[in-house]
């Protein structure tokens, strides 16, 4: 028993250095919340609107390397396993975006509009975002699998 305590231990320890055990709980959670999910009552479908705004707020956690909370979002959401495109995303919401504004989540550059005194209604394209609104600290490069698609 002490032995199979020890490689528990062991393994645990591994899998987190690795990273490996927290995703490992992500994925439990995600079905836990599936198991539990009533389907006597239908979900509503996902608007096109619903797909945009979930896809944003993705884009945000996996950058901020909330990943387990975006794979619940995935999972409650009914949002595609596969995030959308990013180009689609901009030319969806009529988003022009500078080079250096690529390398942060489009929601940085929404906020980072309104912020600066964009009035809702009154223009839906926003001015080409830069860099230079955003904190240091969240600068970096969006995760590999989002600059392939």
């Amino acid at each position: 028993i002490l032995i199979d305590l020890f490689v528990i231990i062991v393994l645990r320890d591994t899998l987190e250095k690795r990273g490996a055990l927290g995703q490992i709980k992500a994925r439990i959670r995600a079905e836990v919340f599936n198991a539990l999910d009533d389907q006597s009552e239908p979900r509503p479908p996902l608007s096109h609107e619903n797909l945009l705004i979930n896809e944003l707020i993705r884009e945000y956690l996996e950058y901020n390397k909330y990943r387990y909370t975006a794979s619940v979002l995935t999972a409650e959401s009914g949002q595609p396993a596969v995030p959308l495109d990013r180009q689609f995303l901009a030319k969806e919401l009529n988003v022009v975006e500078d080079a250096n504004a690529k390398s942060v989540p489009l929601l940085y550059g929404i906020i980072s509009h309104f912020l600066r005194g964009g009035k809702e209604g009154t223009q839906n394209i926003l001015p080409k975002v830069s860099l230079l609104n955003y904190p240091k600290q969240n600068l970096g490069k969006l995760p590999a699998e989002r600059n392939q698609k």
